[in-house]
């Protein structure tokens, strides 16, 4: 969460699950934290990959504000998983009973002497859960599956790491014929 006097800001990491040919939104709460109105406004350094709603208003005194950030499908992963893109959310106070049509970019300009908050948020790629497998390794198909330590619904170490492996293996393969 951000320490800046206007907005809180969760989460400052914008977490998406990468899967490729997806559309994957990302959601934000800002929650001002004073008795004034107070207007954003969300920047991207890739704005042709990001579709952010709404990308200005004005969050109400005490009050939140829901901020969906939406990244285009993706035709390609890139080199190691790793995300340069970065997003600045600018904050100012306003006159009270502002609304969303009463912002303007000259809000946010610091050399006409407006104080503007700013917060820089990441752009983090994470790797998708894998659905279960719907016939167990080892069982025969039309039999019971075998009794595990695991039938309480938790999985154990070994099934874990053996499901990890298996990812890490899906994810290079898929990365490997992207090539």
């Amino acid at each position: 969460m951000s320490t800046a006097d206007l907005l809180s800001i969760e989460p400052l990491e914008l977490k998406f699950p990468f899967e490729l040919r997806k559309q994957i939104s990302c959601a934000l709460q800002l929650s001002n934290k004073t008795d004034n109105y107070v207007a954003f406004k969300v920047k991207t350094t890739n704005p042709k990959k990001y579709c952010v709603r709404p990308n200005t208003g004005v969050v109400l005194p005490r009050s939140t504000c829901d901020v969906i950030v939406t990244m285009q499908a993706q035709k390609e992963a890139p080199p190691d998983m790793q995300c340069r893109d970065k997003f600045l959310l600018q904050s100012v106070k306003v006159n009270d009973g502002a609304s969303a049509k009463d912002i303007t970019a000259e809000m946010f300009n610091k050399e006409a002497g407006h104080v503007v908050e700013e917060c820089k948020l990441r752009v983090v790629y994470v790797s998708p859960p894998q659905p279960p497998s719907p016939v167990r390794e080892g069982s025969e198909e039309g039999s019971p599956p075998r009794a595990s330590a695991s039938d309480n619904g938790h999985a154990n170490a070994a099934e874990f790491a053996a499901a990890a492996k298996h990812s890490l293996r899906a994810l290079k393969l898929k990365i490997n014929l992207l090539r």
